[in-house]
């Protein structure tokens, strides 16, 4: 007996749903050199553009110049260095919360909460349409878990009525694959009469959303007696690697002494540590970064709109094209490639089955020429037939 991987790849290839890997031989920003072709690239979750800031890079040299390459081990063993310490110290006054605690990845931090938070006797209450860590995290909890309808406060106060044990209520803040924001007073509000705690992963809020680049806590005026648990991630926004979370002082020890992805972890270098305090610096004071973020927006939306394209309510710069066919999204991918930009088809399992979609990201590095090339090769390769067609 063995493991038929062939027949599952060849399903999966029939299927219109087979992944692969683009090479990028380059650095990231909006002009890449991908599988030895340069591109124009809307793909990226490097909002801000700081992913190959010069001041981040030169941090990173000069923090592997004092504190070397690698962790060396676990923070409780001795991988917590001054430079880990020093980050989360800022990402604690950052997020105005007591403590924050690095993790090596968002993944790994989500994990580390939830199954650290909840068990066997407890319940974990999860948005329909959470990222996978998030889902996976609750599902490998042990607690009783259920999944409210996307942002709906009224399906998540009728689980919560049959909740056991301590409860947790966890969502997106801005849902990766839609781009859409979470309505936090009202899911807080009705986590609050059941005394439940709310956990947000705002790994694609922060930086973009919010007055100082707070994310979405920030920008709808909550505060850590509503979010108890509030997670980022440093790979996207912030343009370095790895993750956080953020919360009183009885979370964060209590993340310490049972979240097993932090406990049993190397630590990530404190170079890379040194690199995020300068990016962390820039998000907040480089307002322009959002500005001129929040002004691509409005202009790609603008021009789709023009264009006939039908896209999703979004505010963010995660602005999807909903094609619903993989074939017809990987088709329409492929047209833009051939025009010299590059846009992700995303498809099933990441999305749900029929809704297929051309994933555009915008960066605050791209320009308003930029978009408008973008906008001109949507033109060009139909995609407002393509969506009528699906």
């Amino acid at each position: 007996m063995s493991f038929d991987l062939a027949s599952r790849l060849a399903e999966r290839r029939a299927a219109q749903l087979y992944r692969q890997r683009p090479l990028l031989e380059s650095p990231q920003g909006p002009q890449v050199v991908v599988d030895g072709r340069e591109l124009l690239a809307f793909c990226s979750n490097d909002y801000l553009g700081l992913a190959n800031h010069p001041q981040v890079i030169e941090a990173w040299q000069a923090g592997a110049a004092r504190w070397g390459v690698g962790g060396g081990a676990s923070h409780l063993v001795v991988g917590h260095s001054t430079p880990h310490h020093q980050l989360e110290e800022a990402l604690a006054e950052f997020t105005g919360r007591p403590r924050a605690l690095l993790f090596t990845t968002g993944y790994m931090a989500n994990l580390g909460a939830v199954t650290a938070l909840v068990g066997q006797g407890d319940t974990v209450l999860e948005d329909r349409l959470n990222h996978a860590s998030l889902l996976d995290a609750g599902l490998l909890s042990n607690a009783r878990f259920s999944r409210y309808l996307h942002n709906d406060a009224s399906s998540l106060a009728s689980r919560l009525g049959k909740a056991v044990g301590n409860t947790l209520v966890v969502t997106d803040g801005v849902f990766s694959m839609d781009g859409d924001e979470a309505d936090l007073p009202a899911l807080c509000a009705e986590a609050k009469k059941r005394n439940a705690w709310v956990m947000v992963d705002d790994a694609h809020g922060f930086g973009p959303l919010g007055a100082t680049g707070g994310g979405i806590v920030e920008q709808q005026g909550l505060g850590v007696d509503d979010v108890q648990v509030l997670v980022g991630t440093l790979g996207k926004a912030f343009g370095t690697s790895g993750a956080f979370v953020a919360g009183s002082e009885e979370l964060i020890e209590a993340l310490v002494q049972f979240a097993r992805p932090y406990i049993y972890t190397t630590s990530q270098p404190p170079a890379l540590a040194c690199a995020t305090l300068k990016s962390l610096e820039l998000l907040r004071n480089e307002h322009w970064r959002r500005e001129h973020l929040n002004t691509l927006i409005k202009q790609f939306r603008d021009g789709a709109q023009a264009l006939g394209l039908q896209l999703m309510d979004s505010a963010t710069p995660i602005q999807p094209i909903v094609i619903g066919d993989s074939g017809r999204a990987m088709r329409l991918s492929e047209r833009l490639r051939e025009r010299g930009i590059l846009v992700t088809a995303i498809r099933p399992p990441t999305v749900p089955a029929g809704s297929a979609r051309l994933r555009v990201t915008l960066s605050a590095a791209h320009s308003t020429a930029q978009v408008d090339l973008l906008l001109s090769a949507l033109a060009e390769c139909g995609a407002g037939e393509e969506q009528l067609d699906a």
